[in-house]
């Protein structure tokens, strides 16, 4: 009697809550490979899961297990070995569900069992014959469209159309009247690159170092700013393209990624591919695929640009790598910055982390020599500015001004230059109060005041986006007098135009924050607008503070740098010396400049530090105060967050945890549970656990019997929980 052959058998990564994968019957005659992505049934619904492994045996009987209900991937596995590799040491050392590690390591067109379809970009262009007289003199968008498209060389997609402000029934409009009809796209040959600029010798020796290193080396770029970082990114990426090899450079901001990759594109054009989240999915999937198929050279992106599949990657660039942006705050709470150095180590290849302000962790390394230390002193053009204290206590001011700050920007905007105005809050006003009885504009689902936002006519909660119509009266007394309390960059942007209207001829009030630039291309647009180099006042958040060249600003003045010295958050004092820093740096890049610095706090140690002796002493003077304390980098962290319906339940979850750690007899230290210092966000009450320990691999062994314990409790209040190793926010 012949033997029955066993099935064969495969373990799935399935995005769930749970941190294990589960076994299926393969239904193909082809042999399974890690990395295939594949739908199965998963309770009533189905699931696109990534295959981790065949199964030798499965841990229930094989005649009870369901089988895979379609093989997604015919041609080739989406994740290489290499991706699922990073996959599952991501999530064993974030602790978070392997499943949805992998599924958040595709891209979104990936994520369903769908065929992904290929974006159709439409072409247009000017009619023959067609004449903007033909139309209404009311039309006046429909006239503009049509006189762009005359005047354009080859035909203009839809994208670049809608990237300058007109609309798809515009363009709709045009066709219907036989005034627009759609083209070929073109087709022009890429430009000549540019030649690479004159490297000066700190820079020369950094691109020496890089290109010289024999296969995983770790830099820590520390160069000031203006001192041509982005130089020695480009010689270093162009000695791997000769090697036939590809480059990835992460940014942290999706504003700096239109003259990122103009930058990059003009030094190798036709050879760059962007990755960020302004892009729909579609451009993001075909970018994908181009660099996983090795049609492009270079990839560059922002957070999720560091699982994109790279054949033959040979560097790893993480530009302005102290910033928070490189730190996932929802779900897998992953950093980009500390992936891209496992995956460089992986790949065995050279990782350059690069920052004026590089973060205390990163420079806890290089004192510990885990990191080599490049250092660019001097600026390519320009002296650093000088920085200045303004003392505003007991002083009048006038929409959050000091007369001197006011003083200096007339004198700045007469002679010709530019000023930049840095306000870390953006709307009109942080708080609506009622100047009869009191009453404050609270969130109704946040323990948050809303912020008027005053052209809109609305107050919004910049916490969970709740939305409410601006008041006309006091709800409690019917007074129509209201006290809007502290100013936005609105409210700035709104006195500056007014206290400076005899000079408005000339100069602009150019606000750059998120509600400015929430449309598609308008941060380009607002960029543009700064580089005309006409006298103009830039009002902006930290959105300002991150890589912009901006020639002409001879002036940079900060407002609100006290309340970051004073917050409980232990890691409030470093991001925002990195912002001064940051924003300062701003100022005369081409031309000498100026900084003041309007604080009520002008004797504080740390700024003091900060003004008079730099970043490098002021991180050390941190560093030494981590120390002492024990907090990180000296003692790795994690913290254990709960949120729920009621706060109550969040904490009893949180200490049956802690109940069980302490049981266990497992080293380090259980802090909580404490409410967050937000407790209650979007109609929800939050409260975390926090984790230290001397040793990474102590934390570890708390972590896994923390998850092991959570995954066991039972959950009420609609109970939500999650993992945050190495976090940088309390809340």
């Amino acid at each position: 009697m012949p033997q029955l052959q066993s099935p064969l058998l495969v373990s799935v990564a399935v995005p769930c809550p749970l941190r294990r994968t589960f076994d299926y019957r393969w239904p193909s005659d082809r042999h399974p490979e890690p990395g295939q992505r594949v739908l199965v049934p998963f309770g009533n619904r189905r699931l696109v899961g990534v295959v981790v492994a065949p199964c030798a045996s499965a841990k229930v009987d094989t005649d009870k297990l369901k089988s895979v209900i379609e093989v997604l991937d015919s041609d080739r596995p989406t994740l290489s070995p290499a991706l699922m590799e990073l996959g599952r040491w991501a999530a064993n050392y974030y602790h978070h569900p392997i499943g949805e590690c992998l599924q958040n390591m595709l891209p979104v067109r990936l994520r369903s069992a769908k065929p992904p379809q290929t974006q159709v970009t439409l072409y247009w262009q000017a009619s023959t014959g067609a004449s903007v007289d033909q139309l209404s003199k009311r039309a006046h968008r429909q006239r503009e469209l049509l006189a762009t498209l005359m005047a354009a060389n080859a035909p203009l997609s839809g994208d670049t159309l809608r990237e300058a402000g007109f609309t798809r029934q515009q363009l709709r409009q045009l066709a219907e009247q036989n005034l627009i009809e759609q083209a070929s796209a073109p087709s022009p040959a890429p430009p000549p690159p540019q030649a690479p600029l004159a490297l000066r010798d700190e820079q020369r020796s950094a691109v020496e170092a890089i290109n010289g290193a024999q296969g995983f080396a770790r830099f820590l770029l520390e160069g000031v700013t203006g001192s041509g970082k982005t130089e020695v990114y480009l010689q270093a990426i162009a000695a791997q393209l000769e090697q036939g090899k590809q480059a990835l450079v992460l940014i942290p901001e999706i504003g700096l990624t239109p003259q990122t990759l103009s930058r990059v594109e003009s030094r190798f054009p036709g050879r760059v591919a962007s990755l960020h989240s302004g892009m729909g999915d579609s451009e993001r999937y075909q970018n994908w695929q181009r660099a996983q198929n090795g049609d492009c050279d270079i990839v560059l992106g922002t957070r999720s640009a560091v699982f994109v599949d790279l054949p033959r990657l040979g560097l790893i660039i993480v530009d302005e790598e102290h910033d928070a942006s490189y730190k996932q705050q929802e779900g897998w709470r992953y950093s980009a910055r500390d992936i891209a150095v496992k995956r460089a180590a992986d790949l065995d290849c050279p990782v350059v982390l690069a920052s004026a302000t590089p973060s205390l962790d990163s420079l806890h390394n290089a004192n510990l020599g885990r990191y080599q230390t490049l250092q660019l002193t001097r600026r390519a053009a320009g002296d650093s500015p000088h920085l200045t204290l303004v003392d505003a206590r007991q002083r009048p001011l006038k929409e959050g001004l000091d007369e001197v700050l006011l003083k200096h920007i007339a004198d700045t905007l007469a002679a010709g230059e530019q000023v930049l105005l840095f306000l870390n809050r953006r709307g009109y006003a942080p708080q609506l109060q009622c100047h009869s009885c009191g009453w404050v504009a609270d969130c109704h689902a946040c323990d948050a005041r809303m912020t008027v936002h005053f052209r809109q006519r609305h107050l919004r909660c910049h916490h969970c986006d709740a939305i409410r119509p601006l008041p006309d009266h006091c709800p409690d007394c019917h007074n129509h007098q209201w006290l809007f309390d502290g100013p936005g960059t609105e409210k700035l942007e709104l006195f500056l135009r007014h206290h400076f209207a005899d000079t408005l001829a000339s100069t602009e009030v150019i606000r750059i924050d998120r509600d400015s630039t929430s449309q598609k291309g308008s941060m380009a647009r607002l960029v543009d607008r700064v580089h005309e180099g006409k006298p103009a006042i830039l009002v902006g958040t930290q959105m300002l503070a991150k890589g912009h060249h901006f020639p002409d600003v001879t002036l940079v003045g900060i407002l609100d740098i006290d309340a970051g010295l004073f917050s409980p958050d232990y890691r409030a004092a470093e991001r925002s010396g990195q912002l001064l820093v940051q924003v300062a740096g701003r100022a005369g890049r081409e031309r000498p400049g100026r900084v003041l610095i309007q604080t009520h706090c002008p004797e504080h140690p740390a700024l003091l530090t900060l003004v008079q002796q730099g970043y490098r002493a002021f991180a050390s003077q941190q560093l030494s105060e981590r120390k002492l304390l024990g907090l990180p980098p000296y003692a790795p962290c994690a913290l254990i967050r709960a949120d729920a319906a009621r706060l109550d339940q969040a904490e009893a979850f949180l200490s049956a945890i802690k109940t069980a750690l302490v049981d266990q007899g497992i080293g380090g230290q259980c802090i909580g549970p404490l409410p967050a210092p937000m407790t209650r966000r979007a109609g929800r009450y939050r409260a975390s656990l926090i984790l230290q320990a001397t040793r990474r691999g102590e934390l570890h062994r708390q972590l896994t019997l923390a998850c092991t314990t959570g995954e066991q409790l039972k959950k009420t209040g609609g109970l939500r929980w999650s993992v945050d190793v190495d976090p940088i926010e309390a809340s």
